[in-house]
Order: structure tokens, then C-alpha cells, then sequence
């Protein structure tokens, strides 16, 4: 390749980076798995990835705004499969597929090291709890750091 065929360096010269202070630290990586079908029926609603991604977003800029920390991340689309045993006899189990929406991060020593561990689970809890409530999910999937649960959708006995 030409200097002519070179795309110009920004400001000129040549980039270097540097680690950033307070920007190394221990990983502490999340993961939220949530389904993108509506509640346990084959027949519910199927959801568009983008309709999590408006919830979290929402969830984030609200935070931000009242000043509250928050968790950043990034959405992939998959498709969790899996069976269950039948009712005994052989050849009865059960299997199925359904869409997921799956937000992952990292909380950054950069931007999260004034929060321990504790308040990363509770704000992965409440960001789950609002996508799970606005896309019609009975379950949803958490991870962070070498830990895993499930939040189950209940009813609330103060709603009548």
C-alpha cells in the first residue's frame, strides 16, 4: 500500500494507548437471559429483540437522569433449546426452542468500582425485573461473576 492509498492518520503522527488510571481491576461480568416469546404457551406473543432493547435503554437514561447508577451493556439475539421428561414411559419427553434476548456486560472498575457486589446484583435484578414485565416473561436468567439465578414471576397480592 502507497502513502496515496493510506487513509490520513487522525491529527497526524502515530496512535499510542495507554491503560486509563482506575480503569484496571477484578472482571465482573453479567449476563441477563430473557425470552422474547410472551409467558409458557407456543402461542404466546414473539417479541422483537429491539423491544428489549428500548426497555434497558429506558431503564438506563432514567437512572442516569435521577443521577442512580446503572449497568451498560450489549444485546444478542439467540435460541435456547431444551426438553423435559415425559410421564414415565419411554419416548414421551418433551422438547422446544424458543427466541431469547441475551444482555451482557461488564461492571468496569472505570465506571462501576464504587459498587460492590451486592448492588450489581440488585440493579441486574430490577433491569430484568422491567424487561421481564414489559415482554410477558415468567422466568428470567441472570449470571454475574460465578454466580447464577432465576427470577420467577409471582402475583402481586396488594394488585387485587
Amino acid at each position: 500500500m502507497t502513502d496515496r492509498e493510506r487513509p490520513p492518520e487522525p491529527g497526524g503522527g502515530t496512535w499510542q494507548f495507554e491503560t486509563v488510571a482506575g480503569s484496571a481491576g477484578e472482571r465482573r461480568d453479567f449476563r441477563i437471559t430473557l425470552g422474547l416469546r410472551e409467558g409458557w404457551s407456543r402461542s404466546g406473543r414473539i417479541y422483537d429483540i429491539e423491544q428489549a432493547v428500548r426497555v434497558a435503554h429506558d431503564w438506563m437514561k432514567r437512572r442516569a437522569d435521577a443521577g442512580q447508577p446503572f449497568l451498560s451493556g450489549m444485546f444478542t439475539r439467540g435460541e435456547v433449546v431444551y426438553a423435559w421428561p415425559g410421564a414415565g414411559s419411554k419416548g414421551t419427553a418433551g422438547s422446544d426452542r424458543e427466541p431469547v434476548a441475551i444482555f451482557t456486560g461488564e461492571a468496569l472498575p472505570l465506571y462501576s468500582g464504587d459498587l460492590d457486589d451486592e448492588s450489581i446484583c440488585i440493579l441486574l435484578n430490577d433491569l430484568a425485573s422491567e424487561m421481564g414485565r414489559v415482554l410477558g416473561q415468567e422466568d428470567l436468567h441472570l449470571a454475574y461473576k460465578d454466580r447464577a439465578w432465576v427470577l420467577r414471576r409471582v402475583r402481586d397480592e396488594g394488585r387485587g
